[in-house]
């Protein structure tokens, strides 16, 4: 190295030692001071992103298009929840991100099964024994929800405590930005309020109908707007209906007059849509959110603009456009 490099980097180390220490005095987080911050699938994502804005960095544990049922985790992301300054997860959900907790015990965790209160299939009506015994078996098939129904951000007013839980972890994390959390909460609760009023509107002159989606994800939703789920796979969207199944849906259909049969994304439509044709009926795309699609991810949408593409395959597939 010649002199004049030396010495130009001999100005320039104190400047970089500086910024190291502010970045490491900032309290956790990383090297731009923001806190990082881990969500277990993408609506816990949403959520950690607008309650904590430009203070944080949010990752996905889920990558997108994958099914978070699913999820194996590797070491080094076991190692990240041990890290991560907030750890934003839903118990019961994702049996891997359950044992990462347990075993790093994250220092700041939101747990939104402690949070929102989960209810057996809500809004759900189910039409033979033999799906009820299939729900009972579900746990031993590696998608252990138990006998609760874990999708409750469908109904939007659900996720509300969850962005006050979120604010008030990350303020203890960053005491120094409460306020701003708190705010940041009070903002998301408004636009999911709007939202939610703008559902109950669309869907007023459908209420009662039969809401008939390829599993039964749908039931918060269906719970909140008056409408019955009847789904031709129970929660887990990879158990396969049996035939008589499959005939007391086309029994459903027939005796209530359904015009559409949801399919959804992330998991196959077939089994949907081979029904659909049998019964002269047509299909149409719920998105569970469980994860962005493709489509979504690649179009910049987030769970508002999701949540209102499924309100408008609602209001044109029950009738009520």
């Amino acid at each position: 190295m010649n002199r004049r490099a030396a010495l130009g980097l001999a100005a320039a180390l104190p400047l970089s030692l500086a910024l190291t220490a502010c970045a490491t005095d900032a309290g956790g987080g990383d090297d731009d001071g923001r806190l990082q911050v881990l969500a277990s699938f993408y609506p816990l994502q949403y959520v950690a992103e607008q309650v904590g804005g430009d203070l944080v960095s949010v990752d996905n544990l889920t990558p997108p298009a994958a099914e978070p049922h699913d999820l194996e985790l590797a070491p080094a992301q076991v190692r990240e929840v041990g890290d991560a300054d907030l750890v934003v997860y839903q118990s019961g959900f994702q049996p891997a991100v359950d044992e990462a907790v347990e075993a790093r015990s994250p220092e700041h965790l939101v747990d939104a099964a402690d949070v929102v209160e989960l209810e057996e299939s809500p809004g759900t009506v189910e039409h033979l024994d033999d799906a009820d015994e299939h729900a009972d078996e579900e746990g031993e098939d590696g998608h252990d929800h138990g006998t609760l129904d874990p999708h409750f951000w469908l109904d939007p007013t659900r996720l509300e405590p969850v962005a006050d839980a979120v604010a008030d972890e990350l303020s203890a994390a960053d005491p120094d930005n409460a306020e701003t959390y708190a705010a940041n909460a009070a903002a998301l609760t408004s636009t999911l309020d709007d939202l939610d009023a703008t559902y109950a509107k669309a869907l007023e002159p459908c209420a009662g109908e039969t809401l008939v989606t390829s599993h039964a994800a749908f039931g918060y939703l269906a719970e909140r707007y008056g409408l019955t789920q009847v789904g031709i796979s129970s929660i887990d969207p990879e158990a396969e209906p049996s035939p008589a199944r499959l005939r007391e849906i086309g029994e459903v259909v027939e005796e209530n007059d359904v015009q559409t049969i949801f399919t959804e994304t992330l998991t196959s439509p077939k089994v949907a849509e081979t029904l659909a044709d049998d019964l002269g009926v047509r299909t149409a795309v719920l998105d569970p959110l469980e994860g962005l699609s493709t489509e979504a991810e690649e179009s910049g949408a987030d769970y508002v603009a999701v949540m209102t593409d499924n309100l408008t395959a609602l209001t044109e597939g029950l009738g009520c456009a």
